[in-house]
């Protein structure tokens, strides 16, 4: 398809080639014009045209791939909703949303009535300091230093401060392959350049790790339980062998990602003990609830400070009635029995179809978290035909770099009386697309 591109500036060119994206007329993976082919068409200056490019870049709408040139991301960023993030289409029973079970979710209204009715002011702490008594308390019980906490709107807010404070657009961010579409979508919408990690059943690959580090990676995001989509949780065996691996590497930002806490279905193993340069991000989403939009973030003292500098900038606090709510709901005493019941319930879901897959031929080791992912062929087909059988998945292609193609199914709301069934209906949807051994 043609396209036609102009402006006056690099500004202004980089804004219709975007434009051009977010109508549809780009698509991801489409390639962008030579420069000196653009300049030419536009009248303008390779030096321009180069500008605008790199403009689009840190807005983290395109990517250059050397000799292939610049394209179109994958996953640009966009003001449309990804498709993966709408709801599921009606009649179809939902494994593709990666939510948590509102039924194990504890009930708002009670802990509301435990908030504070003083009001909080400029100048005060932007961290409650009773919220931060009692994460610190479970930060040392999974042996995390918490002595330098702050407190973000989510995770990904988190991740996003810690990216900005500490890198540059262009700079390379290793992360696992494949991994949740949100940290995807955020590494290239800031405009850095992802570089594969392979995992396993027992979480990222040392070997993997060692080339990503070789090849300049100045940050890695690693998921130490609860992988999204794999669910993938360290061993104490690869905790000590990744740890070797980071020993010395100052220049490099570690962060863990801890999307499921205390639901996880796994203990937390940390190698971040001893590093210069780390940060743990434990959101609260998937055991309090998602509109909570809370995360904790532990580090080192110069990263907590820095973001902790920078939301004195914009946000200046994440509110602190939401702060108190989050330290009534996980702090009330019959938290401790309800978050183990939690577990205990997504972890039998999620045994209960990778036994039933297991019986019918298709290994797949999950052992936290709440979701499988099931290497297949053709990742539309695939969600098609259990779209048709009444189930919906999500396929996998905003969710890996080079991974083999797959499917994820979120377990956390499927009935364990009713995995047979779906393991049955993906046996069927596999058989045209089966990978071959």
């Amino acid at each position: 398809m043609s396209h036609t591109f102009g402006g006056r500036n690099a500004r202004d060119l980089a804004r219709s080639i975007e434009s051009a994206v977010h109508s549809g007329s780009l698509q991801p993976g489409d390639s962008l014009p030579p420069i000196r082919e653009l300049a030419t068409s536009t009248g303008l200056s390779p030096v321009t045209v180069a500008a605008a490019y790199r403009r689009l870049q840190s807005r983290g709408i395109v990517v250059g791939r050397g000799r292939r040139g610049t394209l179109v991301r994958p996953n640009p960023a966009s003001p449309a909703a990804p498709l993966d993030q709408r709801p599921a289409p009606d009649g179809l029973f939902d494994l593709a949303g990666g939510n948590p079970d509102p039924a194990l979710l504890p009930p708002f209204s009670p802990a509301s009535f435990r908030l504070s009715s003083s009001a909080r002011l400029y100048g005060d702490s932007p961290v409650n300091s009773a919220l931060g008594t009692f994460a610190a308390g479970e930060f040392a019980a999974d042996d995390v230093d918490a002595s330098h906490l702050a407190v973000t709107s989510g995770a990904l807010d988190g991740m996003e401060r810690l990216f900005r404070e500490h890198l540059r657009p262009g700079d390379r961010i290793a992360v696992e392959d494949p991994s949740a579409a949100a940290i995807l979508d955020l590494v290239g919408g800031c405009g850095f350049n992802a570089l594969a990690l392979e995992i396993d059943a027992d979480g990222l690959r040392p070997d993997s790790l060692s080339a990503a580090l070789a090849h300049g990676a100045r940050c890695v995001v690693m998921t130490p339980r609860a992988q999204n989509p794999t669910g993938a949780a360290l061993s104490k065996a690869r905790a000590s062998d990744l740890a070797r691996v980071m020993k010395g590497r100052d220049n490099v930002l570690l962060i863990e990602n801890d999307p499921a806490g205390p639901v996880a279905g796994a203990s937390y193993l940390t190698i971040t003990t001893g590093l210069r340069r780390w940060a743990l991000v434990r959101s609260v989403s998937k055991f309090l609830g998602p509109d909570l939009r809370l995360a904790l973030v532990v580090g080192d003292e110069l990263t907590i400070a820095r973001v902790q500098g920078r939301q004195s900038l914009g946000v200046r606090w994440v509110s602190h009635v939401l702060q108190e709510l989050t330290l009534a709901l996980w702090s009330d005493p019959s938290s401790g029995r309800r978050l183990a019941q939690a577990a205990d319930a997504y972890a039998a879901r999620r045994r209960a179809l990778t036994d039933a897959l297991g019986q019918r031929g298709i290994t797949i080791d999950a052992r936290s978290g709440f979701n499988v992912w099931v290497p297949v062929r053709e990742e539309t087909a695939v969600v098609q035909r259990l779209a048709a059988r009444g189930w919906a998945v999500a396929a996998g292609e905003r969710l890996r770099i080079r991974s083999v193609p797959g499917i994820r199914i979120t377990t956390s709301t499927l009935p364990v009386v009713r995995a047979a069934q779906l393991a049955d209906d993906i046996v069927l949807a596999l058989r045209p697309s089966m990978p071959q051994a």
